[in-house]
């Protein structure tokens, strides 16, 4: 739909999705399936589907989550690996968005700077950067599918001496695509997952040595990437309906795990502790490298594949260090030990920068509103913010199940508004709810964007759960009028689906 305004044309939908990544995507779906008469486009900053999938380039890129889970609710995974690699993830993705007739609403090379909302009109205005200039769009909601890290910066503490340094040095998310390896010595700083999933990598790729370099441990658990059992089901039931029940399997799983965690950190700490001293070397200094300071699930378990890591490390392919980078000098890393790692190549494994809503500026009647520290309505909306939802996903599970389910309400929201001949929503602040950390989880990289990220209140509808009875409870079946939502503005155009409004609420 066109539309003019003070002379000149803009675009015009009603709901413009942000980015064209796994949410994104998603959220298209959704869409799609459950308000039939809204129109929608997708504007995506890069020239490509798939957002993480496909900007990382590292070698062993892989998910660190099942596909049952990770992979979409409506599309059943038929891959034959659980773990899959990033290029498998990366087809799955566009075909999804080819089957569904989704790319042909993506407009590539738009990127997000502005957003501002009129309330009086019931619209936002967004404002892109485009190859060909700067342009303008408007829309009655705004959804973010964006994810939260930064594409175009990565964390790289600044080491001492780093110009020193003979050999090739750079950030794992910018990886060179023309890089050696055979016979080069490689040392990976950090022992995050994407650490885990490169070292061995290189290992097999012919690096004559690996050392993951980390300043302390991080928690390991091995786990087989092809899922027999899930694949002896499909071969049984088919895709379609064995997806459902492996799918609902992993979740019960995945929550189960982390509840134990949280209520017996120590007995889980034994546990895998106990399977580290089945997979490495009798010998082997476990609780020098692999023993953390703090609780399992404090931070993010790091999945290693059919044990590809602890194979490297019991072949003598693979070192791992525990201790602090002093300086690079030009033969490698001096560290605070005084030791020398020599090394002809060195990765940056350090993590990412955070960055909420793509780093976007929002306004309301020219008023700009700062939602870095503002309360995050079930995990999807703003306090006091109308006509805009996000997808994020969780820490503890797989990111694609929240991002589902935050779909499906945006759609029940979307369609009750439409029922009700209203245009605006908006979650009323309650000044009795106390603020708390967006996340309660002690890695770095949400540690040092603490300023960035939005915050959650002491109680529903204000909390993060972390979730996923919770979350389905709340969002696919809990009230939309919950006393916190308001409705207001004037009626719609188009009236939605009867039959679909009824079955979605």
């Amino acid at each position: 739909m066109i539309e003019h305004h003070n002379g000149k044309r803009k675009d015009h939908v009603d709901v413009l999705v942000v980015g064209a990544g796994l949410s994104g995507i998603g959220a298209a779906w959704h869409l799609q399936a459950y308000c039939p008469k809204r129109s929608v486009a997708i504007v995506e900053a890069r020239d490509a589907i798939g957002g993480t999938w496909d900007l990382f380039r590292y070698p062993g890129l892989r998910s660190d989550s099942d596909m049952y889970t990770l992979g979409y609710s409506f599309e059943p995974w038929t891959g034959d690996k659980a773990i899959a690699d990033g290029a498998t993830i990366l087809a799955y993705v566009n075909r999804v968005a080819d089957k569904y007739g989704i790319r042909r609403k993506i407009r590539f090379g738009h990127r997000l700077v502005a957003a501002d909302f009129d309330s009086t009109a019931a619209r936002w205005t967004v404002t892109l950067e485009t190859p060909g200039g700067e342009r303008r769009m408007t829309c009655r909601w705004l959804h973010m599918g964006t994810g939260y890290y930064d594409y175009d910066q990565a964390h790289l503490p600044d080491f001492a001496g780093a110009d020193n340094f003979a050999g090739e040095y750079f950030h794992a998310q910018f990886w060179p695509q023309d890089l050696e390896l055979a016979g080069r010595k490689v040392v990976v700083i950090g022992s995050g997952a994407t650490a885990v999933t490169i070292v061995p990598e290189l290992a097999n790729r012919g690096a004559a040595h690996v050392t993951m370099l980390q300043r302390s441990p991080t928690y390991m658990v091995s786990h087989p990437s092809v899922d027999k059992a899930a694949n002896r089901l499909r071969r049984l039931l088919g895709d379609r309906l064995a997806h459902g029940i492996i799918r609902t399997r992993n979740v019960l799983l995945q929550q189960a795990f982390y509840q134990l965690a949280r209520k017996r950190p120590a007995f889980t700490r034994r546990l895998l502790r106990k399977g580290l001293l089945r997979e490495l070397p009798a010998d082997y200094e476990v609780d020098t490298h692999f023993n953390p300071s703090y609780n399992p699930w404090d931070q993010r378990l790091c999945l290693v594949p059919d044990s590809d890591l602890f194979e490297g490390i019991s072949g003598g392919k693979v070192s791992v260090v525990t201790d602090h980078v002093d300086r690079f000098v030009a033969e490698g890393i001096r560290l605070k030990s005084g030791r020398l790692l020599e090394a002809d190549v060195i990765v940056a494994a350090t993590g990412l920068k955070v960055r909420l809503l793509a780093d976007a500026r929002f306004s309301i009647d020219g008023v700009q509103r700062k939602l870095g520290g503002a309360m995050t309505y079930k995990g999807m909306m703003f306090g006091g913010v109308p006509n805009l939802s996000y997808s994020f996903g969780y820490t503890n599970a797989s990111w694609t199940l929240k991002a589902d389910l935050s779909s499906y309400y945006l759609c029940r929201l979307l369609n009750r508004l439409a029922a009700k001949r209203q245009t605006i929503a908006v979650p009323e602040p309650d000044p009795q709810v106390q603020a708390v950390n967006f996340l309660d989880f002690t890695s770095g990289y949400l540690q040092r964007a603490t300023a960035v990220l939005p915050v959650q209140g002491d109680r529903g509808p204000w909390k993060l759960y972390q979730n996923y009875a919770l979350d389905l409870a709340a969002l696919k079946y809990g009230r939309v009028y919950d006393g916190v939502m308001l409705f207001s503005g004037q009626a719609e155009r188009l009236p939605p689906s009867p039959t679909l409004t009824r079955r979605m609420t």
